[in-house]
């Protein structure tokens, strides 16, 4: 901790690290969300369907997939650096503060 910065810096530095890790645990769960729906969508569609069929049901099933599970995701990511990022704030000003007593 910086005891030359203020705390306020020090703070939104805290909360910009913990927007760019999420905006990054996003990206990582969507790709892996569209990964595995493809792989679903592939088991699911009946063989019976012509091939064009297929591939275009697959990728639609895909992508509502992906959009869904990557919006949850993404909010549960941001949730928890929200969190992560608040306490850690919290805990520097306490300390700053038990600093500036002394």
């Amino acid at each position: 901790m910086d005891d030359e910065k203020p705390i306020t810096e020090q703070a939104m530095d805290t909360i910009t690290t913990a927007v760019e890790a999420t905006s990054e645990a996003a990206v990582t769960a969507v790709k892996k969300v569209r990964k595995a729906a493809k792989k679903v969508a592939k088991k699911v569609a009946s063989k019976k369907v012509s091939k064009k069929k297929a591939k275009k049901t697959s990728k639609k099933s895909a992508k509502k997939a992906a959009k869904k599970s990557s919006k949850k995701a993404a909010k549960k990511a941001a949730k928890k650096a929200n969190r992560k990022s608040a306490k850690k704030a919290a805990k520097k000003t306490a300390k700053s503060k038990k600093k500036a007593k002394r």
